[in-house]
């Protein structure tokens, strides 16, 4: 039985129609009945679950006496971004996951993700910033301001480093801001939290391309550490023929231009087109981010293709739920193989597939069924495939060493190929999780600090 507390939500048919934040959250008799449910394991396997090693039973108990100054202060010690993570944290594969409670007889695991987010946005509310720390004389550039950016910066500057943050674009924050949509996680709330750099002196300079604008080498040359936080932004496609009509889009290029171009407003300077009969491609927590902003902006019918089933999906259970009750279809077992059109996407080639034995990644590997093609009418296309690191860096700096793929190479402590140069999050590890990318910034700014603190 699940005994767990439930946050409210905009009703389905109301939030399909707005950008408005689906989950409204806890309130404070809610939030407090929930934190009761911890039991303050002295060793709390709930951690171990956690990439940035959050007290989560610290914090927790104090909710429970209703003292969220010091929820607050337990957060921040461990975490720079808890309003947005938990917001999108996967905790159900993490924290949650280990929870002792995670089971049918003692009522299902405690809301840990629920409860951070309620502290967090105390925090927010309140406007409670760290304090500076004494400077340490030395200065750190990074290089990208998504969230393993905006960590290693946060902890850095906490660090007694001058910080400078480089940013491509002409907002901060990454993936924070142009990937993941206003319904999941409200910009001003991003900017809340990018203020407390701010508060610790850290500047941020746009539209700043590193590779381009200015080279990896300078940032050697002018700072004491750098480290390396840029994403993985290149999309990956089909590559089937039909895939340059008209009405074809990157997931990233479609959030991008909806999130951080507002795209869905009124004589939006960078519009975006509006689809009636939308098909997204795959099935991971973009796939659902795209499908739900397609609905929103007003189309008729959006269907999710997914070459697996709905057993191996990627995305976090909650989004397809959500998915499902705003009306999104799916096609499970299925993939283009052609999109036709004259000079827009007008329909869809689709085949079926069968799950043969596990691949690599030990899912079971999508066998295509041969004579099963079938149409489907279409006038866009969103291709949600996952995504690889841009190249532009490791083209302008030969001394990186990266892989195949184009991932940065690193040691245990994120060290690369060069000297006091660090890397983290999505550039090294490939497209993963907000806290796995600000695990890495936070455990990168901590090899920093040691790395000079041991005089080296």
């Amino acid at each position: 039985m699940d005994l767990r507390n439930k946050t409210q939500e905009q009703p389905a048919k109301v939030r399909a129609t707005n950008f408005k934040e689906v989950s409204l959250g806890f309130d404070k008799e809610t939030a407090k009945k929930e934190a009761l449910r911890c039991l303050g394991c002295k060793n709390p396997p709930c951690r171990k679950g956690c990439p940035v090693g959050i007290d989560i039973p610290g914090f927790i108990n104090f909710v429970k006496s209703d003292d969220l100054d010091k929820a607050a202060e337990v957060l921040f010690i461990y975490s720079n971004l808890p309003a947005v993570c938990g917001r999108v944290c996967p905790q159900e594969n993490q924290c949650e996951k280990y929870c002792v409670r995670n089971n049918e007889k003692m009522g299902g695991s405690v809301s840990i993700g629920a409860l951070e987010r309620y502290v967090g946005d105390y925090a927010v509310s309140k406007n409670i910033l760290p304090k500076k720390p004494e400077p340490n004389g030395l200065k750190a550039a990074v290089i990208g301001s998504g969230p393993s950016g905006l960590t290693a910066a946060y902890y850095l500057a906490m660090g007694g480093f001058k910080v400078t943050v480089f940013e491509a674009l002409h907002e901060a924050g990454g993936v924070l801001v142009y990937g993941i949509p206003e319904f999941r996680l409200p910009k001003s709330l991003v900017k809340s939290e990018i203020d407390k750099l701010y508060a610790l002196d850290v500047e941020i300079k746009l539209n700043t391309v590193i590779g381009k604008t200015m080279a990896v080498e300078e940032l050697i040359e002018n700072f004491d550490a750098v480290f390396i936080g840029t994403g993985a932004g290149l999309p990956m496609f089909l590559n089937i023929e039909g895939e340059n009509l008209n009405g074809v889009f990157s997931a990233n290029e479609f959030l991008t231009r909806v999130n951080l171009m507002k795209a869905y407003e009124k004589d939006s300077p960078t519009p975006v087109k509006k689809g009636e009969n939308v098909i997204v491609v795959g099935a991971g927590n973009v796939a659902m981010d795209a499908a739900r902003t397609a609905l929103r902006l007003g189309a008729k019918s959006v269907t999710v293709v997914y070459r697996r089933s709905e057993k191996e999906m990627p995305a976090r259970k909650e989004e397809v739920v959500h998915a499902k009750e705003e009306g999104i279809k799916f096609e499970f077992l299925a993939s283009p193989v052609k999109l036709l059109g004259d000079k827009n996407v007008e329909k869809a080639v689709i085949q079926r597939f069968s799950l043969g034995e596990p691949d690599a990644s030990g899912r079971r590997r999508p066998v295509p069924i041969e004579g099963s093609e079938y149409t489907i009418d279409c006038d866009e296309v969103i291709i949600a495939l996952g995504t690889s690191p841009n190249p532009l860096i490791k083209n302008s700096c030969k001394r990186l060493s990266v892989t195949e793929k184009g991932t940065i190479i690193v040691n245990d402590d994120l060290k690369t190929s060069i000297d006091k140069v660090y890397a983290g999050g999505d550039a090294v590890t490939g497209a993963a999780t907000v806290i796995l990318a600000m695990g890495a910034g936070k455990k990168a700014a901590e090899s920093i600090i040691e790395y000079f603190k041991k005089g080296k």
